[in-house]
């Protein structure tokens, strides 16, 4: 951070971090294909630990992994996305992801302004895979019935260009244990963490908050990442 304070460039810090003896770079950065670049210009591996507002891949590996170990597989997943879906890095990366499994479903649940990025509709589009956009949370209810996860993500105050229309979608949806009334009875519920208001607390203690283990495991995943990024 020193350097990049006093003017030096990504081409630049990636060089002298690799002379300086890394094995691997874990490059996380605000700028949009700045893991790319990286890669393209670094003698050793790099992995994208968060892509600016575009992707977060090794996130999309973990998530994968906890519904694996939860469910005992992911074919014929049904899958809720909610909350700030344009400005997300995981739901995109998450959706790339489950095209290479078999009858999966997804549904991008937001306000508007805060729907998933046509990138995305056109890569699923692309390899038949079904999606839905709901607009109104208050279609949430009879989506609930019908899916086996529900994937939680915050409003990002930090990506939003416009403050007052964070503050205006403050608070549009919350989860709580009455969506357990209404949902199936195996329902997980992941979310990336951290979370703010959208995920009630007294969750927490119930069998369908993935979202503890789905953390824990991220550990385990990223040694397994490295372990086979350096042979």
């Amino acid at each position: 951070m020193t350097s990049i304070a006093k003017g030096e460039s990504l081409h630049d810090t990636i060089r002298m971090i690799e002379s300086y003896g890394a094995d691997l770079i874990v490059l996380r950065h605000p700028s949009k294909g700045a893991a790319l670049y990286a890669a393209e210009i670094s003698n050793v591996p790099v992995i994208n630990g968060g892509d600016g507002g575009r992707e977060h891949p090794t996130q999309a590996i973990l998530d994968l992994y906890t519904i694996h170990r939860k469910r005992g597989s992911i074919d014929g997943l049904r899958i809720g996305f909610l909350g700030d879906l344009r400005f997300s890095r995981t739901v995109p990366s998450l959706s790339y992801a489950l095209t290479l499994y078999s009858d999966i479903e997804i549904y991008y649940i937001a306000p508007p302004i805060l729907q998933i990025r046509r990138e995305v509709e056109i890569y699923l589009e692309e390899r038949g895979v079904k999606y839905e956009k709901i607009s109104e949370i208050e279609s949430l209810a009879k989506i609930l019935r019908n899916i086996d996860v529900l994937y939680v993500t915050r409003l990002q105050k930090e990506r939003f260009p416009d403050p007052s229309e964070y503050e205006r979608l403050r608070g549009v949806y919350t989860v709580t244990p009455e969506i357990l009334r209404i949902a199936r009875r195996d329902i997980g519920i992941m979310h990336p963490l951290p979370r703010v208001d959208e995920l009630s607390p007294e969750l927490d203690g119930t069998p369908n908050a993935w979202y503890f283990d789905q953390a824990r495991w991220g550990i385990d995943v990223r040694v397994a990442l490295l372990s086979l990024v350096l042979g």
